[in-house]
């Protein structure tokens, strides 16, 4: 009979143990979600800096390509 008892309080232990891990998942789940929302709206906001900075970048490698090799500032 005290073996059929231990037996109980394992799988009452075991299936808690479970349900801990399932919250804590769901938890992480819930966090990943909440992230990548942030994620997205990040990315939202900094895309027009993004294109005119990638503007500028160009602008500055059009002239740069356009200078002739011995004409740039030399430092002592």
């Amino acid at each position: 009979m005290a073996a059929v008892a231990w037996m109980s309080v394992a799988v009452a232990l075991g299936s808690l143990g479970l349900a801990v891990l399932a919250w804590c998942a769901f938890k992480v789940w819930l966090g990943v979600r909440r992230f990548g929302r942030e994620l997205e709206r990040t990315r939202r906001r900094l895309e027009p800096k993004q294109s005119a900075l990638r503007d500028e970048l160009s602008r500055l490698d059009e002239a740069q390509s356009s200078q002739r090799p011995g004409e740039g500032v030399r430092s002592s």
